[in-house]
């Protein structure tokens, strides 16, 4: 699932209920546990009964803590259903510890599927702003434009920065600084809809995509960002700001479609022309929008 700038902190949103997820995966690990039950039924072996392990594990990885204990007490229920001694309360035991296994099974396998998504997480963010990594962020933006492409549309790329980052770091501390950013990076994230995609590129540096837009809808989004910013009265290191004291420049390019160019040679274009729209801002005084 895509990282947007509106859920920046969600790259991989948990799904813990099976009315939530992808049919398909509800269907195979419905068809595994009435597979297993059946061999356990006509069969009663004892290593058949370990079959469950794989729609418990399947619906772990797939809907996390709920999906495993959910089908873990289903296939307890099989089981008894499936053994005539159990249906019978007569248990032994090797079945108290079987139907143990089967709750570790689900509660152990969820961690470790919730832990490994977590961490595919943490490889495409950033972990100071929350918004995408330069890696993520590539792999979007060539998307983007090769989608831009197909379908004969604009997109628009801002890069900005924020204005004075190495004043406030003397005078405040490299802790305000880098509380300047991450209060930016926030901004950015409240600004735009779930179409944009936004990183941090570089210490202060930072980058958004916004597919499907013109050259005009480009300069109201950086514009309102721009805005945002400054009418922000920001705590940096436990210290209260005024509104004004946290600015940024923004540079914007706009990408015609263009269905003979390479998505990732378009992309290099499209950021070195928003820099340098960037630094004319710069130029031109800062706390302004300039487009290329």
């Amino acid at each position: 699932m895509q990282l947007t700038v509106s859920d920046y902190a969600k790259t991989y949103p948990r799904r813990s209920v099976f009315w939530s997820a992808r049919p398909f995966a509800v269907a195979a690990v419905g068809f595994l546990l009435l597979a297993v039950a059946w061999l356990d039924y006509t069969t009663g072996a004892a290593p058949v009964q370990h079959l469950y392990y794989l729609p418990i594990i399947l619906a772990a990885s797939e809907f996390e803590y709920a999906g495993g204990l959910v089908c873990a007490l289903i296939a307890v229920g099989l089981y008894h259903g499936a053994n005539e001694h159990l249906r019978a309360f007569s248990y032994g035991e090797s079945d108290y510890l079987q139907i143990a296994l089967f709750i570790a099974f689900g509660v152990v396998a969820a961690r470790l599927a919730g832990d490994r998504r977590e961490m595919r997480r943490l490889a495409h963010t950033d972990d100071l702003t929350g918004l995408h990594n330069l890696r993520s962020f590539e792999l979007h933006l060539i998307a983007i434009l090769g989608e831009a492409q197909k379908r004969r549309k604009t997109a628009s790329m801002l890069v900005l920065d924020v204005d004075g980052l190495k004043a406030i770091n003397d005078a405040h501390s490299h802790l305000a600084g880098a509380e300047a950013v991450r209060t930016v990076g926030h901004l950015i994230a409240g600004c735009f809809d779930g179409r944009a995609v936004a990183c941090r590129y570089g210490g202060d540096e930072f980058a958004v995509t916004l597919p499907n837009c013109d050259a005009h809808a480009a300069f109201v989004a950086a514009e309102n960002l721009r805005k945002a910013v400054e009418n922000y009265a920001p705590v940096l290191a436990r210290q209260g700001f005024p509104k004004g004291a946290l600015t940024i420049s923004i540079g914007i390019a706009v990408y015609l479609p263009d269905e003979t160019r390479n998505p990732v040679l378009v992309g290099e274009e499209l950021f070195r022309a928003a820099d340098s729209a960037l630094y004319r801002a710069k130029r031109e005084g800062r706390n302004r929008v300039f487009p290329n």
